[in-house]
């Protein structure tokens, strides 16, 4: 998507503040012992006040609200009254919605509680890795580069990169053009980005696994060798300078 009218920008901001005070709010209220299910309703409660739609629901039939994903598993978790969060979980959050016809996205990962098994440096380089990525991001720049700035950070900071999903265009769908903004640097992908589009871009960082799976659920993707991935999500409008961070509320 374009914003081409103030109309477009005052949407896809209030589509993104609505998914960014969700997803904080989500954060807040999670606790050991609480239901991955609880939490989503948290959730969607929280997106309903505001007038807006799951968009994994709305646009693909997910069975939640809102993707809440533990420790092993990548993104796209089902909640589940069967799961209970524990003290050390590594959790990720994704929050997306639509709010009057625009789409908003954000994610990210944490630690739960104490960090048992030391994976609050795997967060942070998830999510520092994204701000820098971001600093990089205007019109006319290749959407490889940031890639290849994504994959050599990770690198610096002993840890690898996710490079089977990523980030993509937003704006009147959950997914737009362009459909691929990856982890690493896809030297045959050709597209630049372009001013005043709105993309969501992702950092998926890795302890080891360069691939995720499909898990039986037929949802939630997952590492075979057990690694963890941590993921930092925000929704962007492309300009001449630093972009325009519409999720910037969220506080993960």
């Amino acid at each position: 998507m374009s914003v081409d009218t103030q109309a477009d920008l005052i949407g896809i901001q209030e589509a993104g503040q609505a998914v960014a005070i969700t997803l904080k709010k989500m954060h807040d209220y999670a606790e050991p012992g609480m239901s991955t299910k609880e939490l989503d309703e948290f959730g969607y409660n929280i997106l309903k006040a505001f007038g807006a739609t799951p968009a994994p629901k709305k646009e693909y039939g997910f069975p939640g609200y809102t993707c809440i994903s533990l420790n092993h598993e990548v993104c796209h978790g089902i909640p589940s009254p069967q799961v209970l969060l524990q003290e050390g979980d590594l959790v990720n959050i994704d929050v997306s919605a639509e709010l009057n016809g625009y789409f908003g996205d954000n994610g990210g990962s944490f630690v739960l509680g104490k960090d048992y098994r030391q994976l609050n440096p795997l967060v942070q380089a998830s999510k520092d890795i994204l701000y820098k990525a971001m600093s990089k991001i205007k019109g006319g720049v290749r959407i490889s580069d940031i890639g290849g700035l994504i994959e050599t950070e990770a690198k610096r900071r002993g840890f690898k990169v996710v490079k089977n999903i990523c980030g993509h265009g937003i704006g009147r769908k959950l997914h737009e053009e362009p459909r691929e903004i990856p982890c690493y640097r896809d030297r045959l992908l050709r597209t630049r980005f372009r001013k005043n589009s709105v993309i969501a871009l992702e950092t998926f960082i890795s302890t080891g696994a360069r691939n995720v799976y499909e898990a039986s659920d037929g949802w939630t993707l997952v590492t075979k060798d057990k690694s963890f991935v941590a993921q930092h999500e925000h929704t962007l409008i492309v300009t001449d300078g630093y972009p325009i961070v519409v999720t910037k509320d969220n506080g993960i």
